[in-house]
């Protein structure tokens, strides 16, 4: 029992980094933009949380500093694609690999640094719960936090009217251009929240999920929240039930390793990226379901003059 609890719990907690990240991804490609330089976003992200709690000691100021660094990078990748026009997709991968490059060399002097001890937030009576005590209601406010955003990004997708703006940009900005809507500027002020939200997952990582810095570990988790915003076809909702299932296989090879099951770490280790290949192909052999699911100008450049 104390095992399942255990495992239930990491899963919540690996999850919540997938899902952030896969909400803000989210937002992203609502409004027609494709971001693929989550990874270095949050590897870059990851550095500059880490590196504000070991100067400040304040953990949420390490989220704050993260949200920021994501916003910032995320910035001027919308401004190279939204009005420079440049390749969504090339423009993604440069920022990827700039990221994971600039964050290896800014973070060579914080490798040996450690974190101030954490805090711990129990829920009162709730915590001593058999079983759903130690799985649900001993988690860090973060985890929290992924729940709280997933509702309240559905209820401004789906019942507010700049809700309604977002998604019809990115469906046919040529439309919400006639209607007078600033199509460029809502596509940068998605980029930019879609990056904050990168920047969160990314910080999160090296303040409460690891907390410690070291290059390259982010280890993919941005190319998985990629993938999990196909996965979920576009529905927050979905994206968070994705995000704990990719979650708990992640833990999965780490609960097996504490059971003594004898299967090769390497193999344990390639759980997550396995499936998250399994899935896409299994999506994809329903491409007309995708395509009507799937923001209609999503990675397609918007010329107001044209």
């Amino acid at each position: 029992m104390e095992s399942t609890a255990l495992l239930i719990a990491a899963t919540l907690s690996a999850g919540t980094v997938l899902a952030i990240a896969a909400l803000g991804l989210l937002i992203n490609e609502k409004a027609g933009i494709v971001n693929l330089g989550a990874e270095g976003i949050m590897l870059c992200a990851a550095l500059a949380g880490f590196a504000t709690v070991v100067h400040t000691g304040n953990s949420w100021l390490g989220f704050v500093a993260g949200m920021a660094a994501g916003a910032a990078l995320s910035a001027i990748f919308g401004v190279l694609v939204i009005w420079l026009n440049t390749n969504q997709y090339a423009t993604g991968l440069a920022l990827s690999l700039f990221g994971g490059g600039f964050s290896a060399f800014a973070g060579t002097r914080y490798v040996q640094d450690k974190l101030p001890e954490q805090g711990q937030y129990p829920i009162a009576f709730l915590a001593d719960l058999p079983l759903i005590g130690p799985a649900l209601f001993r988690q860090h406010p973060m985890v929290y936090i992924a729940m709280a955003l997933t509702a309240g990004l559905i209820w401004f997708l789906y019942r507010t009217r700049a809700g309604l703006v977002l998604r019809s940009v990115g469906e046919s900005p040529e439309s919400a251009h006639a209607l007078g809507y600033p199509v460029r500027r809502i596509r940068l002020a998605a980029v930019v929240a879609g990056g904050a939200l990168c920047g969160l997952a990314g910080a999160y990582v090296s303040v409460v999920y690891t907390p410690l810095w070291v290059e390259g570990m982010i280890a993919g988790k941005g190319w998985i929240a990629l993938a999990l915003t196909t996965f979920a076809t576009w529905r927050p909702a979905r994206v968070l039930l994705g995000a704990y299932l990719f979650g708990g296989v992640t833990m999965l090879q780490f609960h097996l390793q504490g059971l003594g099951v004898d299967v090769p770490s390497q193999l344990l280790t390639m759980l997550p990226y396995l499936a998250t290949i399994v899935v896409l192909v299994l999506i994809s052999r329903n491409p007309q379901w995708i395509r009507l699911n799937m923001p209609s100008s999503i990675g397609k450049p918007f010329h107001p003059g044209a």
